[in-house]
């Protein structure tokens, strides 16, 4: 080769470096931290990470080229939940992820500057994790979860359901459902003309949790809502079990409860929230403050039945209801 051609071809190359060099750059490996309430071998935790991570993709942002998440998985414990979200924290990622209630309250306090983007959280602003719902104001924002007038719904649904009960008990743990006041005051705000009396059920442990149902159970004509939060989804096996056995009609949040044999479900579809939660986590790696993009309320809701269910309890499920439901199991 010539002297002339080989200084060419050395001065293109060389010319070409920067824009390799930035190329490389804009592909930098950003970080993730995911910290699920619920435990890892849950299926609704693994559906929820399968949309996200889809979502992302869709985005751009693929794991093992440009993105790493690194997953964390409390099963409905205060303890692990806390553990992990300081162990998170001190990875110092780019961003934290973090869904249910207890995980949003234990990422705000370990942190005040690494952004949080919110999955299926109920009550944010009544929470103290943001300072309104259309400027979060801080590090924090994100997609929320339940609508607390559903308690009403569930009542109603309820009542369609099995029209003679009388004794409704909405079970919940006050330290993973910290929101539970509300919860509260909206059973105190059901319309008398349900005719049914309302309790509350705290429940700490499984041994409170067949207490409880036991307890119910010896009531005329009984029924229960087990309120969304970590614990009760963690332990839903054991509390449809008891149901069952009891022959309690109950109704849930999450449909993930009537594909494994519970009577009943009314609640957001939290697969798409966790789908549309991608959107922000680009959105910030791309340069947003979470302090402007506005907490998101959910878009779709489901109506789960579960016919071999309702049999097994006795119950004939009227057919305007099967007509509304968005899914019936037979």
């Amino acid at each position: 080769m010539k002297r002339r051609e080989f200084i060419t071809l050395l001065g293109g190359a060389a010319a070409g470096w920067p824009q390799a060099a930035r190329a490389q750059q804009a592909e930098r490996v950003r970080r993730i931290g995911l910290l699920q309430g619920l435990a890892e071998s849950d299926p609704e935790a693994q559906a929820r990470n399968v949309a996200f991570r889809q979502a992302l993709e869709a985005l751009g942002w693929t794991e093992g080229r440009n993105i790493r998440i690194d997953y964390r998985f409390a099963g409905g414990d205060p303890a692990r939940v806390q553990a992990y979200a300081t162990e998170l924290v001190n990875a110092a990622p780019d961003l934290i992820v973090g869904h249910s209630t207890p995980v949003a309250a234990a990422l705000k306090q370990a942190t005040r500057t690494i952004p949080i983007v919110l999955v299926a959280v109920n009550d944010p602003l009544g929470q103290g994790f943001v300072a309104s719902l259309a400027r979060p104001g801080g590090n924090i924002t994100g997609f929320a979860f339940v609508e607390f007038t559903m308690v009403g719904k569930w009542l109603e649904l309820l009542k369609e359901m099995a029209p003679g009960i009388r004794q409704v008990a909405l079970v919940f743990n006050p330290l993973t459902a910290p929101y539970y006041r509300v919860y509260l005051r909206q059973l105190g705000a059901a319309p008398a003309t349900l005719g049914a009396e309302l309790a509350a059920a705290p429940v700490r442990d499984e041994a409170e949790i067949e207490a409880v149902i036991a307890a119910l159970a010896r009531e005329p004509a009984g029924a229960l809502i087990a309120a969304p939060d970590p614990f009760t989804n963690a332990h839903r096996g054991l509390i449809m079990a008891l149901a069952g056995r009891h022959r309690l009609p109950a109704v849930y949040a999450f449909r993930e409860f009537v594909a494994e044999g519970g009577l009943m479900s009314y609640g957001p579809d939290t697969i798409d929230i966790a789908r549309r939660s991608a959107s922000y986590v680009d959105r910030i790696l791309k340069g947003a403050a979470p302090a402007e993009l506005p907490v998101q309320q959910p878009i779709k809701f489901e109506l789960a039945i579960n016919l071999k269910t309702a049999k097994a309890l006795g119950l004939n499920v009227p057919a305007f209801l099967q007509q509304r439901a968005d899914e019936v199991i037979e």
